[in-house]
């Protein structure tokens, strides 16, 4: 009931903001099932091969909110770039790898908050 939950959660807030699963889905994991950072991070990227975002893409799509081109060549950056990133992130220690990826929210909350 608790991945379910965490599911909704996450897909929610993604449908409402646009991040990923990541800076929302892997904190929940860590914190609510006890993972590590690998272990959070990998399961968020399981959870995004299907196409869960389907029907939240269907309504931006619909109001003219999707450049399809630029997802398409997006796509195609993420599926080499994420290959090489996974590959990057086996080689950190886990400790590590979970300040680096608090301090990445943290610049991207403190950016976007003073952005006019």
């Amino acid at each position: 009931m608790l991945g379910i939950l965490v599911g909704l959660i996450g897909g929610a807030l993604s449908g409402l903001t646009g991040l990923g699963g990541g800076f929302i889905m892997v904190p929940l994991l860590v914190y609510l099932f006890g993972m590590d950072q690998h272990g959070a991070q990998g399961t968020s990227l399981a959870v995004l091969l299907p196409p869960l975002g389907l029907f939240a893409f269907m309504h931006y799509y619909q109001n003219g909110h999707v450049d399809v081109r630029v997802a398409v060549l997006v796509a195609i950056g993420f599926l080499f770039g994420g290959y090489v990133g996974g590959w990057l992130a086996q080689q950190i220690p886990g400790p590590m790898l979970r300040k680096g990826f608090a301090v990445m929210m943290a610049f991207i909350a403190f950016d976007m908050f003073f952005r006019k």
